[in-house]
């Protein structure tokens, strides 16, 4: 689990959000609280208490230089210990945030400097509550939806909470 104060910036998708209730009624543990259905662009970003004006412009600005983009999920896929639908539309985005924040490595470097773009449906778990993942998601796909908005989220005591939202492409 990430320390309090840990931020991330992410991309709702609102239309997976019947996925994600898919992953809680197996088990709610599998999915983080306060956090809606999304793809993370870049996780960890800055600590809060770091966080200034200067950072939540550039935040603005960035999102404001990406275009909204159609997603379409289409497969769920699992390893041990998660489960997660590919989301490739938008890795150019995921990319564009990277790259104005070389310093700061997406994942702490665990998964190399271009982890690919997902939407998280569950985390932790055995193979087989990961299997029941997914014989409740596969109904649900494809989805389709638009990403519009990159959001800017803490981990506070109460769980992730949104600090900014930037719509994209305005």
């Amino acid at each position: 689990m990430p320390e309090l104060g840990t931020t991330a910036l992410v991309i709702l998708l609102p239309a997976a959000e019947p996925v994600l209730a898919a992953a809680r009624r197996v088990d709610p543990a599998l999915v983080r609280p306060g956090l809606p259905a999304h793809v993370t662009a870049l996780y960890p970003f800055r600590p809060a208490d770091s966080l200034d004006n200067a950072d939540l412009a550039a935040v603005r600005s960035l999102a404001a230089d990406l275009a909204p983009t159609d997603v379409r999920l289409t497969e769920i896929v699992t390893a041990p210990g998660f489960a997660a639908i590919p989301a490739p539309e938008l890795q150019a985005v995921a990319d564009a945030v990277c790259a104005r924040w070389p310093e700061v490595q997406p994942y702490g470097g665990r998964f190399g400097p271009r982890p690919a773009a997902h939407l998280t449906v569950a985390m932790g778990g055995s193979e087989d509550t990961l299997e029941r993942v997914g014989r409740e998601v596969r109904p649900l796909l494809p989805l389709v939806d638009r990403a519009e908005v990159l959001r800017l989220v803490a981990l506070t005591e109460r769980g992730w909470e949104p600090l900014l939202e930037a719509p994209l492409g305005e």
